[in-house]
C-alpha cells in the first residue's frame, strides 16, 4: 500500500522556494513515481487561493489519482480547538492546528510541512500527540519533506 502523506500549504509553496525546492521536488518525484499519495484538504485549497499563480496551479499538473481529498469536519475543528485550549500553540496557529487535526482524524502515515515554528517542532509534536492520546486519537507523525525523500542506497 502506498504511503499516505498529508501536505500543508508550505509544501506546495516550498516547490518554488530556493531554500526548500530540492527536497520538495524530491517528494513530488515520489508522487510522480506512484510511491506515495498526497492527502490534501479543502483547507489547503482555501489557503492556496491567496498564493501566487504558479503555487496555486502546481497541483493541477498532476492527475487526480495522485491525491486523496479530505474535508474539514466538525470533529477536526473540535480537535484543533483542543490543541489551542491545551496551549500547544496560540490562537493565531488555528489553521496549522486544523491541518494537524485533519491528518490525525484521517489517519495519514505522516504530515509533511516546512513550518518549523508551529508544526515540525519536537515540543509542539509532543503537545499535539499528548492531546491526541488523551482524547483517544492516534499519534501523528510529522516530518519535513527533507525527511521523506529517498536518497538511494
Amino acid at each position: 500500500m502506498k504511503q499516505r502523506i498529508y501536505i500543508d500549504t508550505s509544501v506546495v509553496g516550498g516547490y518554488f522556494d530556493d531554500e526548500f525546492s530540492e527536497a520538495t521536488k524530491g517528494l513530488f518525484k515520489r508522487l510522480e513515481n506512484k510511491e506515495i499519495v498526497f492527502v490534501i484538504s479543502d483547507l489547503l485549497d482555501l489557503e492556496l487561493t491567496g498564493a501566487p499563480q504558479n503555487v496555486r496551479e502546481l497541483l493541477h499538473n498532476y492527475s487526480s489519482d495522485k491525491f486523496e481529498r479530505v474535508q474539514l469536519t466538525l470533529e477536526a475543528i473540535q480537535l484543533a480547538d483542543a490543541y489551542i485550549n491545551e496551549k500547544v500553540v496560540g490562537k493565531t496557529s488555528l489553521e496549522d492546528c486544523r491541518h494537524i487535526a485533519l491528518a490525525t482524524i484521517y489517519k495519514v502515515d505522516v504530515l509533511a510541512s516546512w513550518n518549523f515554528r508551529h508544526i515540525v517542532n519536537l515540543d509542539r509534536i509532543k503537545g499535539y500527540n499528548s492531546v491526541n492520546y488523551r482524547l483517544g486519537y492516534p499519534m501523528i507523525e510529522i516530518r519535513s519533506p527533507k525527511d521523506l525523500v529517498n536518497y538511494g542506497d
